[in-house]
């Protein structure tokens, strides 16, 4: 209990798990590489940005992806993140967006919808269906990013993952997510509190 009121804590208490403990930062997204903010009106199809979540050292994409998509935020519902390693082995799989050219690693790939494609050993996940395995040895979907949308200003913040756990965080395909919270540093733990109320 002591660990999950610490955590509670750290994240300023801005979002709730299941059971009612606030686990899961607010964190608003923005690129590692070129800092741009995911904005639901900035981000054009076909579009990603990578972001570490909900630990630091936890790799991320979110992507507009011109269609609509399971749990997907913004006017058409196409706006989705998820983690960005593989549930097979712990790869970094790559964002292949439909008609776009294949993976480095598989350039005869075209895909008919869009697709995290994984080149270690092939896992293909399908984006706008909460990332189900549609090809390879991945034995679970990657989990997915929970995204709130700021209503005044478009922002993009990721507020949570969705089950299974990410891969080598607990028991493999878990359904208890707390276990994303371990092994790492909340994003922002300094700074969740001023996003929060911006």
């Amino acid at each position: 209990m002591a660990a999950v009121a610490k955590v509670a804590d750290e994240t300023g208490g801005d979002t709730t798990s299941t059971t009612g403990v606030s686990l899961f930062p607010r964190y608003l997204i923005q690129d590692l590489n070129t800092g741009e903010t995911a904005n639901i009106n900035t981000l054009q199809p076909n579009q990603y940005l990578t972001f570490n979540y909900p630990l630091d050292n936890e790799p991320n994409f979110i992507m507009k992806l011109g269609v609509s998509a399971v749990n997907g935020v913004g006017p058409n519902g196409d706006i989705v993140a998820f983690s960005d390693i593989c549930q097979h082995l712990g790869c970094n799989p790559g964002f292949v967006y439909s008609g776009g050219p294949g993976p480095f690693c598989n350039s005869t790939y075209s895909g008919k919808r869009p697709v995290m494609y994984c080149c270690c050993h092939g896992s293909i996940y399908d984006v706008t269906n909460a990332a189900k395995v549609i090809g390879g040895p991945a034995p679970y979907p990657v989990p997915q990013v929970m995204l709130e949308v700021d209503a005044g200003t478009g922002d993009i913040y990721a507020v949570g993952m969705g089950p299974p756990t990410i891969y080598q965080h607990g028991t493999a395909g878990s359904t208890d997510v707390t276990a994303d919270l371990q092994g790492g540093t909340l994003v922002g733990s300094s700074s969740s509190s001023s996003e929060s109320s911006s």
